[in-house]
């Protein structure tokens, strides 16, 4: 990016002093995520990394003829944020194709795809993602008849915003060969009518008898996904995301965007498993901290099961709104399991989403067999810091595991409060105990990795950390079993979102508090979200992103881009 020499925030005048920093940040409500010292007016920066934090008073003594110092006037300076569930291209592919979030109707729905059909050439695959049911009355999934109203010439496949389901058309069925008598794959479902008729909603694995059939993106289109996506996070105030799952060829792709200047967010990348790319990732072992600390890779991802929203989340017992349905079991254990032992020999560390309560038992009890069977002595990191991606559905007794087992629970605030709105008819109120459950597990002393989720929710810090605090949805709802109790802190919420991240990204030596000798990873809201009321979270802007110690983001600077 490109920083224009005049900021449209007031420069203080320089001062002279011993040894100057590059940037000084001053006059601002700095807040440092470090119990120690948790509130500053100032902080220096000198070679990337923070040389100062205190008072305005004293940070004029960092301030030479050549520093660039920035009048904060008031504005609320904060470690840098990160998302620590974030699928990035998926954001990017999000923003550059049909992007179905916020429909409040079926009609709605319907005509935003009717209006990109009617831009195709005959044909064409017509595809978007984001819907979800949950606003519509009556509150029920599309169908092939649905859109065989406003598309029958074009195929049409239309992804539900959790990524776990989505609905064909007729052409987009005939094309699968999709018929009534089609089996689906293990650890996926084909929704039937009455008759038995494929209605056109696919879960969870199920959804790849279309997929394959829908033209790969091209190279260029691979690289602008990554792009867009990149510079919406630093517009937004991520300064990190921990990216949940790609293929292995995407860490060329990466590495090429990082040496071509494209790229200047942190990405932790983790590669999805079981599968060759995993594979991969074993055999050539973790890589940390390329590209001056920016790019990551040694993680392997997995799935145990669907969504909660389209049932595919296992349960120990059948859906309050489904009986006979406990939801799907998405992986393989055949294979799962020795990727896990071989990961501990190899220092690989591991996610895993786990939604309904039988997944994450599941979780724990493979992750504990594997610790069993892999002592530390044969283990390339003593402390793995495994991970259970999710965390929704706990059922009560498993809960106190997590601490024991040392897994760190990596939760998206934003989940709550849009599956609350149907998880009561979904689990029956006794099972909401366990959901969600973000101050049991912090009392219990874990940490919580937090995180949106996008493209499956928005994406953005300022919801997460409403949703985090208020544990209310976006209008101020708050409903039966939404147990507010669990809400957390404004502290606990900005840890939440920087400084347990980076200890779950092995990486608290290096970032998520604002420190002498940390990165200079900094997010800057125009309001101070440590006070205000809830509702005035949302209503707040990002106007800096700094990374490294550079501006990547201003507020009004040719949108941010690089």
């Amino acid at each position: 990016m490109r920083v224009p020499r005049v900021l449209p925030i007031a420069l203080v005048a320089a001062c002279s002093q011993a040894e100057p920093a590059d940037r000084v940040f001053t006059n601002g409500l700095v807040y440092t995520a470090n119990d120690s010292q948790p509130r500053a007016e100032a902080v220096a920066v000198k070679d990337g990394k923070v040389v100062f934090v205190g008072s305005a008073a004293d940070a004029r003594r960092y301030a030479g003829s050549n520093t660039e110092v920035i009048d904060l006037q008031g504005k609320t300076l904060l470690p840098g944020f990160v998302d620590a569930h974030y699928h990035l291209a998926g954001v990017g592919g999000r923003e550059m194709n049909l992007n179905l979030e916020g429909t409040q109707s079926i009609d709605e729905f319907l005509t935003r795809v009717k209006e990109r059909v009617d831009r195709a050439p005959a044909g064409e695959w017509v595809v978007g993602r984001g819907w979800i049911e949950t606003p519509w009355t009556p509150r029920r999934f599309p169908t092939r008849q649905d859109l065989d109203r406003i598309a029958p010439n074009h195929p049409v496949y239309l992804t539900r915003a959790d990524g776990h389901a989505g609905v064909a058309n007729s052409a987009a069925l005939r094309i699968a060969g999709i018929t009534r008598a089609t089996r689906p794959p293990a650890g996926g479902d084909i929704l039937r009518d009455a008759r038995g008729e494929p209605t056109g909603m696919l879960i969870d694995r199920a959804q790849g008898l279309v997929g394959t059939h829908i033209p790969a993106a091209t190279e260029n289109q691979r690289d602008s996904a990554y792009i867009v996506g990149v510079h919406r996070s630093l517009m937004l105030g991520w300064t990190q995301v921990q990216d949940a799952g790609s293929p292995w060829s995407d860490v060329s792709r990466l590495r090429r965007l990082y040496g071509e200047g494209k790229i200047k967010l942190r990405i932790y990348l983790s590669i999805r498993g079981p599968s060759e790319s995993a594979d991969s990732l074993l055999a050539q072992g973790a890589s940390v901290g390329e590209f001056a600390g920016k790019f990551t890779v040694r993680t392997i991802k997995s799935a145990l099961d669907g969504a909660l929203g389209s049932r595919g989340a296992l349960l120990l017992q059948e859906y309050s709104d489904a009986p006979g349905t406990i939801g799907l079991l998405t992986t393989d254990l055949a294979r799962f399991r020795p990727m896990l032992r071989q990961a501990l020999r190899r220092g690989i560390q591991v996610e895993v989403h786990a939604i309904g309560d039988s997944a994450n038992r599941l979780l724990l009890n493979e992750f504990e067999a594997a610790f069993r069977e892999v002592p530390d002595s044969a283990r390339a990191i003593r402390e793995p810091r495994w991970r259970d991606e999710h965390t929704q559905i706990v059922d009560l007794a498993d809960l106190p595991r997590f601490k024991q087992l040392g897994i760190i629970p990596s939760m998206q605030p934003s989940h709550a409060i849009g599956d609350l709105h149907f998880a009561p008819s979904r689990l029956g109120m006794e099972r909401l105990a366990g959901a969600y459950a973000w101050q049991e597990f912090i009392k219990d002393g874990n940490i919580i990795a937090g995180g949106s989720d996008a493209p499956v929710e928005r994406g953005e810090p300022l919801i997460e950390f409403y949703a985090a605090v208020a544990r209310k949805d976006l209008k101020g709802f708050s409903g039966d079993g939404w147990h507010p109790e669990q809400a957390m802190t404004r502290d606990q919420a900005l840890k939440a979102f920087t400084l347990w991240p980076a200890v779950a990204a092995f990486e608290e030596a290096e970032r998520g508090s604002i420190e002498v000798g940390k990165w200079a990873d900094f997010t800057i809201f125009d309001k101070d979200i440590m006070t205000v009321p809830d509702a005035e979270i949302l209503t707040a802007r990002n106007m800096i992103t700094v990374v490294n110690g550079e501006i990547v983001y201003l507020a009004g600077a040719v949108n941010g881009k690089q």
